[in-house]
């Protein structure tokens, strides 16, 4: 069995724009009469209705279906300790992010638009990292609290904070009987969603193959498995199942089961590279502010890419080394934040 044990290497990239075609057609009109020949008319162009761009999912990049998009987007604090597994509706997320916090375990921020679940959780506590996170996408935020110069910088964001245990969104979080505190504060996120259908939708993030194209990561090296660990005790892995054509997903060597028993599986995974910064204590801060490298992974290829973000609002950019934008296949998109820190490792292998 050969392993190719990959490195990781991320400038902004613009917006795709994606493109539509206008056909068009000449008709050569002929006159005469009986007397004498009139000179050849040509008729104006008639051009045929063109056909329009296909709408896609911001956040997921596949078409969509009547006015499924005009809503926002819910961004949630997701729990990854094993008493919060299987979460809820974590299967379904156009976007999840996984990050580090204390004593080395790992969090999740998930986002879902495309696909909007009933109920989702478990909700958790804000970190200092999320803003970064969170404020490109607009729309909602919901998570089970925080301290308080965390909560005040989320709110600072001008995003709708649904925070468990306040007045505005009593009537949609609850603690659910069969998971114990915390890790039981489920968010009813279909009323939530109604309740707030004025907020826009989100914007794109990341740049996606349509028509023709392919992913970008189709054209690297072979990567049917990823290795992420963020600490000993958070060993993340990812192998490609070519019959599903998805990534599926392993935490500590043991298959990683949503709701359903179906083992989470991604489109697309990308490993970014961060630093981490210590000035609240005892809290690691994921540092997105600037660039680094990574790697994205899209059927069993993998592909080098810088990564970068000018300011919190700003999405993550994605950048290929010959500067142009990566592009993602459509579909659901796992985002690891490894940090550069002693013990934290990644490995793209060959198997």
């Amino acid at each position: 069995m050969d392993r190719a044990n990959l490195p990781v290497f991320s400038v902004p990239a613009s917006r795709r724009a994606f493109l539509g075609g206008i056909a068009g057609g000449a008709a050569l009109l002929l006159a005469g009469c009986a007397t004498r020949p009139e000179p050849a008319v040509t008729a104006p162009a008639s051009p045929s209705p063109s056909t329009p761009a296909p709408e896609l999912f911001p956040l997921r990049g596949t078409p969509v279906q009547g006015s499924a998009v005009l809503h926002p987007s819910i961004a949630a604090k997701i729990g990854n300790d094993v008493e919060a597994r299987p979460q809820w509706g974590l299967d379904r997320a156009d976007i999840v992010i996984e990050e580090l916090v204390e004593g080395g375990l790992t969090r999740y921020v998930a986002v879902w638009h495309s696909d909007i679940p009933e109920e989702l959780g478990p909700l958790r506590s804000i970190r200092p990292m999320d803003p970064d996170i969170i404020s490109p996408f607009g729309g909602i935020v919901a998570y089970s609290g925080g301290q308080e110069i965390f909560v005040n910088q989320m709110r600072d964001t001008g995003l709708f904070n649904a925070i468990h245990g306040q007045a505005n969104t009593d009537a949609f979080m609850y603690r659910s009987t069969k998971r114990k505190a915390p890790h039981n504060v489920v968010l009813r996120a279909e009323k939530l969603i109604e309740a707030h259908s004025d907020l826009a939708p989100p914007p794109a993030q990341f740049s996606y193959a349509v028509g023709e194209e392919s992913p970008s990561a189709t054209a690297g090296e072979p990567a049917t498995r990823i290795n992420a660990t963020f600490s000993t005790s958070r060993r993340q892995s990812w192998a490609y199942s070519a019959e599903a054509g998805v990534y599926e997903r392993s935490q500590q060597d043991k298959p990683d089961i949503g709701e359903n028993d179906r083992v989470l599986s991604a489109q697309n995974v990308i490993v970014l590279r961060v630093n981490i910064d210590n000035r609240y204590e005892g809290v690691p801060m994921t540092m997105l502010e600037g660039t680094g490298e990574g790697r994205i992974a899209t059927g069993g290829q993998s592909v080098a890419v810088t990564w970068s973000k000018a300011t919190a609002k700003d999405p993550i950019t994605l950048t290929l080394a010959d500067g142009n934008p990566a592009l993602l296949a459509p579909g659901n998109t796992w985002i690891e934040l490894v940090p550069l820190i002693s013990g934290a490792e990644v490995a793209f292998l060959s198997e």
